[in-house]
């Protein structure tokens, strides 16, 4: 029996309507017929393959990323795409590019920190992409430390312009991506000065290349930094090294929204609340979490339709071998994954709803849940990007040997997903800033002060303090009221743990340095809550198909019941179940795993991924994996000859035992 035989019988056992899955994970009808009709848009076109990407060498690989996206923007305008189909294109062809920085940094930036005036003018130039921007804030001295940029910008009242300048090595600009060789403009970030004084961090477009030849501008060093983790993957970037020499811009391309400078010199604050730039960080942050979804789901798609090709052991009087997907150390290992794919796909869809609340309150000059809104964005933008991480890396694991060709498309997605740890925040520096928020919190209980948002549990402290789980039989882990309380007095409990550990020390920065690894996990416990509540509530929305809410359900257990395995360690520490407790939740998730397990090919094909989005041949949707695995290895290039270069040269003398007489 070959591969393609193994998935199609798959797909036979499969117990709801794959098609109405489908809808739920794109999150509508409408969001996923325009997701379904521009992949196969994207996979159709043989401009956009991407096969040979990893054995390119470094200038013909980037060579090629900028004819895709220059090939990608000339289709978008000759189909007259809207704005959601355009970015579902840029998405598909998947491919890290100068204008994932353009569209998802650059712009927004604009749009949220530009007053009505620089929108107008620099906006319609970027829509049309007549300049090309970038986000220029991490320096090579400072990522996390925002505050602690070097680079500045000093303004001159006798010709009313800033001056922007890197006054050290350190304050060199490094990582943004578009910025080392196609950026025509930088979002720079720099520390405002005036009359001497110093107010802050601000934003300024500054022109870094000619328009026409497109060399740097004077007073301005500009380059790659070079090579990165990975063949192909974010190599096609051109994250950039960017210097200032005493370059003079005008005083209008301070983004001046939130606060401006005037002819004088003088800081003045905006009647437009600060708070405003919140708007921008959870778009992004919604967006990380987004993408954490797609990486992780792509790579678990990948390592469920190999698991069911793959047979090792198991033959019993000459018959098949075990699918590899029956072993339950791969299900154990597989389906919890598969169930944080899904979670992070409804959690991230709630973020998309967060971030319109947050606008409309922010309109409304309401600014009482700010601080919460940064701590749940901040901890699951960590949580969700540090999970895909390892969960692609785990999934290579899980296809075995071929896992590490790059022809299984794992090596590239890992290499290109990883910096999401990173970039818009380290996420151990973020889990910190969500236990502040957390310890602020519990300190403010007594206050009468309610908590609010994604904290309001903690409103009721005194009897999470005091729960104890009622769970007698295995089954009784299936009540998602169950589950919930667990979750919520462990991460409760963890919390007030910390606090009172803290207030024990007469400096509390002194004991938020020594306590900071149990604040970390203070901080995922609650954050893996919100992803366990988010789930929850999903399942009470109106979802279509029976067997397709029973099937979420099941994963909803596994996502929930996995964590409370993989942590049963928290839970004991606080209490929160009893060892017979956990063992039974463990019983019950072993029962879950068998339920999934008929499903599991028709789970991944809900996500409806071509095989060229996929780029792994491990992952084909026809499971013909060997015949393509043995036709892709003579492409290689060392397979261009039989014998290799070098063998006369190094190989024969070797041999012969002539290696004095050899040039080496």
């Amino acid at each position: 029996m070959e591969g393609a035989d193994y998935l199609a019988a798959e797909r036979k056992k499969t117990e709801f309507d794959v098609e109405e899955m489908k809808i739920v994970w794109a999150g509508s009808r409408h969001a996923f017929e325009v997701s379904d009709r521009i992949s196969k848009l994207v996979a159709n076109d043989p401009a956009f393959r991407k096969d040979e990407r990893t054995m390119l060498p470094r200038k013909e690989l980037f060579k090629n990323t900028l004819r895709k996206a220059t090939y990608a923007w000339k289709r978008i305008n000759e189909l007259r795409l809207s704005e959601e189909e355009a970015s579902k294109l840029r998405f598909y062809v998947d491919e890290p590019s100068f204008t994932d920085l353009h569209w998802g940094m650059f712009v927004p930036a604009i749009k949220g920190q530009g007053t009505d005036e620089q929108q107008r003018k620099w906006l319609p130039l970027a829509y049309k992409m007549q300049i090309i921007g970038c986000y220029a804030q991490t320096e090579l001295g400072h990522g996390s430390n925002v505050q602690g940029l070097e680079t500045t910008a000093t303004f001159d009242p006798q010709t009313d312009e800033f001056v922007i300048h890197s006054p050290t090595l350190t304050s060199s600009k490094w990582w943004p991506g578009g910025l080392g060789k196609v950026s025509t403009h930088g979002l720079v970030y720099a520390r405002l000065i005036t009359d001497g004084q110093e107010h802050g961090i601000h934003g300024f477009i500054v022109q870094l290349r000619c328009l026409e030849d497109h060399k740097p501008l004077p007073g301005i060093t500009i380059g790659d930094i070079g090579m990165k983790f990975g063949n192909g993957a974010y190599n096609t970037m051109d994250n950039g090294v960017l210097r200032f020499d005493h370059v003079r811009i005008p005083r209008d391309q301070m983004l001046m929204r939130v606060s401006r400078v005037t002819r004088e010199g003088k800081v003045v604050e905006s009647d437009v609340p600060r708070q405003l730039v919140y708007g921008t960080m959870v778009f992004v942050r919604q967006t990380i979490v987004q993408d954490a979804s797609c990486a992780l789901s792509r790579a678990v798609c990948i390592a469920t339709r190999y698991s069911a090709v793959r047979r090792q052991f198991g033959s019993q009087n000459g018959g098949p071998e075990t699918q590899v997907i029956d072993y339950k150390t791969q299900q154990s290992r597989l389906f919890p994954l598969l169930a944080s794919a899904y979670a992070f796909r409804f959690v991230g869809e709630w973020l998309n709803w967060l971030y319109t609340d947050v606008m409309r309150r922010l309109q409304a000059n309401e600014f009482s849940t700010l601080p919460e809104v940064h701590a749940c964005t901040a901890g699951l933008k960590s949580l969700t990007t540090s999970v895909t991480a390892d969960g692609i890396e785990e999934c290579r694991k899980l296809c075995g040997g071929h896992g590490y060709l790059c022809t299984s498309g794992l090596p590239e997605l890992f290499a290109v997903y990883v910096p999401a740890c990173t970039y818009e925040g380290d996420n151990i520096v973020l889990q910190l800033q969500v236990a502040r928020i957390l310890m602020k919190t519990v300190s403010q209980l007594s206050s009468g002060k309610p908590p609010v948002g994604t904290m309001a549990y903690l409103g009721r402290i005194e009897p999470l303090m005091q729960y104890q789980c009622n769970v007698q039989k295995a089954k009784d882990w299936l009540n998602p009221n169950v589950v919930l309380e667990a979750f919520e007095a462990r991460a409760a409990r963890m919390s007030v743990s910390c606090a009172q550990k803290l207030s024990q020390f007469s400096y509390p920065e002194e004991g938020f340095a020594e306590l900071s690894a149990d604040l970390v996990e203070a901080s995922v416990a609650h954050c893996q809550l919100i992803v366990v509540s988010k789930f929850i509530e999903k399942l009470q929305q109106d979802i279509p198909g029976k067997r397709v809410k029973q099937l979420l359900e099941v994963l909803c257990g596994i996502y929930s019941l996995a964590l409370l395995h993989k942590h049963q360690g928290d839970f004991l520490a606080t209490s929160c179940v009893t060892p017979k407790q956990a063992s039974l939740a463990n019983d019950q998730l072993r029962e879950l795993y068998t339920q999934v397990r008929p499903n599991a090919i028709a789970l991944v094909d809900a996500f409806n991924y071509t095989d060229h989005f996929l780029g792994s041949i491990l992952g084909r949707y026809d499971g013909n994996v060997y015949p393509k695995l043995y036709e892709a290895a003579w492409k290689d290039p060392l397979n261009e000859s039989v014998v290799p270069d070098g063998y006369h040269q190094y190989i024969r003398p070797l041999l012969k035992q002539q290696l004095r007489a050899a040039k080496l």
